[in-house]
């Protein structure tokens, strides 16, 4: 197999690459730790490439990094439709552009320091990763959704700061950025402003082992992306957000704070309408369900 000598991105790759067999494994290979890409400007997740390597053929896995990036990349681009891929390349141009000009309040956030962000009793449970040690902290209000305290106060008034300096700074500066869906028209996605390395060390470490235990059904390299975002709600904002159905393997609901009323969370029945409320929200828990 033919490789280019470079991407565009001042990665050199080898002229030819002699792979005895390039089709991917069928199932991943759970033992291989793959290579970190958080520092290449690709136009595709670096953690979609983190879990794709896990089903290169072994002749592969010894490679270099860089070759394993091309051989990846040439099987991304083949597959995803073209479309797919102009509207990643045009949200990362968007994301730059407002990295360009944002200035960050607290730039800690894009980091994670787990003795500032969590609660002792959840780093406890995720350092033994037992399924013990995850049901000593949780409670299951109906069958499937787990509620458990995560984040420090402190953590979760940092961000509710830096999402009103997002706010401020649009209205500022009169750009438009894209909100969360369709259904909120307050709010912001927080890998826009910089904060995806810190989502996906969050998904990466700290969700995927409860995953596995909760929801052993979902293979838990499935897990190689997310949508994270905060959505607010007032009476000069939304006021709602109705029932709906979450395009995701695995969902994480946060409550960060502030003085409120009401804003309860209702799941449907899978087999009939009957309405689960998860209980009043309290700052730093959240609710966890696939």
């Amino acid at each position: 197999m033919a490789l280019p000598t470079g991407n565009g991105n001042g990665v050199l790759f080898p002229a030819m690459l002699q792979v005895t067999s390039s089709r991917l494994r069928l199932s991943p290979n759970s033992e291989h730790k793959p290579e970190a890409y958080d520092d290449l400007k690709l136009e595709f997740s670096p953690l979609l490439f983190s879990s794709l390597e896990r089903y290169l053929p072994p002749a592969m896995l010894n490679l270099s990094r860089d070759a394993k990036i091309q051989f990846m990349r040439d099987i991304l681009v083949r597959y995803f439709p073209e479309a797919e891929r102009t509207r990643i390349q045009k949200q990362r141009e968007y994301r730059e552009q407002i990295m360009s000009h944002y200035q960050p309040l607290y730039k800690e956030l894009q980091t994670l320091d787990e003795t500032k962000f969590f609660v002792p009793s959840f780093l406890q449970a995720v350092n033994a990763g037992t399924e013990e040690s995850f049901r000593n902290i949780i409670i299951e209000p109906t069958p499937g959704v787990y509620s458990f305290e995560m984040l420090q106060p402190n953590f979760c008034e940092m961000l509710i700061s830096e999402v009103e300096n997002i706010e401020t700074w649009v209205h500022d500066k009169k750009f438009k950025i894209m909100r969360p869906n369709t259904m909120n028209k307050y709010g912001a996605v927080l890998d826009d402003f910089g904060l995806e390395p810190m989502l996906n060390k969050l998904m990466d470490i700290y969700l995927r082992p409860m995953a596995k235990v909760f929801f052993p059904e979902i293979n838990k390299l499935a897990l190689d992306s997310h949508h994270g975002f905060i959505v607010e709600y007032g009476a000069d904002k939304d006021v709602e957000l109705g029932f709906h159905v979450d395009d995701s393997e695995v969902t994480l609901n946060v409550c960060l704070g502030k003085e409120f009323f009401g804003g309860e969370l209702y799941f449907r029945g899978v087999r009939c309408d009957k309405h689960v409320n998860t209980g009043t929200h309290q700052e730093g828990r959240c609710i966890l369900w696939d």
